[in-house]
């Protein structure tokens, strides 16, 4: 994993959980990756890590069976896709129409770059 320096490592491991069950890459009672095993894949210290299974555990997306590891929990989806909403538009939302403003993008321009950008995807 690439990390960026604007953001904490534990955060983005959480981002990271967040992107694979809002794409159902893990679904609701499946085993995530033992701390260990996660902080030699992502190179990073297994506290790391550990900081990351406790934020996911205070917002609900993880639960800990005591000598099996860690598992999604039940509507994990509904509360990652709620949480990340509310993020985006609290803070990724006023930032980029800052953006938008200072190079003088309307939003009408943003329809035609979105269509290209979904067409890519769809590739």
């Amino acid at each position: 994993m690439d990390f960026k320096n604007n953001q904490s490592i534990y955060l983005q491991i959480t981002h990271y959980f967040h992107q694979g069950i809002l794409k159902e890459e893990w679904k609701a009672n499946d085993k995530i990756p033992s701390v260990r095993a996660l902080a030699v894949d992502f190179e990073v210290n297994p506290n790391t890590v550990m900081r990351s299974y406790t934020k996911l555990q205070e917002q609900g997306v993880i639960y800990n069976k005591r000598g099996l590891g860690n598992f999604i929990s039940e509507g994990a989806k509904q509360v990652v896709a709620k949480q990340m909403r509310e993020d985006f538009l609290q803070s990724d939302l006023p930032e980029f129409f800052q953006t938008m403003s200072v190079l003088g993008i309307e939003v009408k321009d943003l329809e035609v770059y979105y269509s290209q950008w979904k067409g890519e995807k769809e590739v």
